[in-house]
């Protein structure tokens, strides 16, 4: 048995998690989120914890079986305290900003401010919030972890960190190990 499947997933105060049609929806205070599983599992609410058992002892069902379990308890945690990723940018010159464009939220990256010579717009979906402190840290949030990440990955793609010089974006807690250049001082 999966020691991360087998635990049950507590339902907090102001959560309500529902199970119709292999599909687990849960509502909270920050917002609802929806989630697919595949047939090997089986998910039920029992009073106030949410359940995950496998049908079978293959291979796959062992495998979804901590998954769906992992993915429930994010999207619990996530509707009660949310996900932030802190995102901060390094190099002479470098800044970010926040603006609407076509009425959606972007982070903006002004022509200069990473190193190229146009402008970035970088949108944001639905349900993730940008917040630009100092014009270096870029706060990224949400309820959805997975979304979360993904922004987060691709805002910090624009402009890795540098493995000579260290400048770019990178994640508030990334240690980045440079190297030495030509000269080998």
């Amino acid at each position: 048995m999966s020691r991360i499947g087998k635990l049950p997933i507590p339902i907090p105060g102001g959560v309500t998690v529902s199970v119709k049609d292999s599909v687990v929806q849960v509502k909270g205070p920050r917002g609802e989120l929806f989630q697919d599983y595949r047939p090997e599992v089986s998910v039920a609410v029992e009073g106030s914890e949410v359940v995950v058992t496998r049908n079978s002892d293959e291979r796959k069902a062992r495998a979804f079986h901590g998954l769906y379990r992992t993915l429930i308890a994010n999207m619990v945690d996530g509707v009660v305290n949310g996900f932030s990723k802190t995102l901060t940018i390094h190099g002479v010159g470098y800044r970010a900003g926040t603006e609407k464009v076509d009425g959606v939220d972007c982070i903006v990256f002004k022509k200069g401010e990473l190193g190229f010579s146009h402008p970035i717009y970088f949108a944001l979906p639905d349900g993730i919030k940008g917040e630009v402190k100092d014009r270096t840290t870029i706060i990224i949030s949400g309820t959805d972890k997975a979304l979360v990440g993904l922004v987060a990955a691709k805002i910090r793609d624009l402009r890795p960190p540098d493995a000579y010089k260290g400048k770019g974006i990178r994640y508030a807690d990334e240690v980045v190990r440079t190297k030495v250049g030509k000269s080998g001082k």
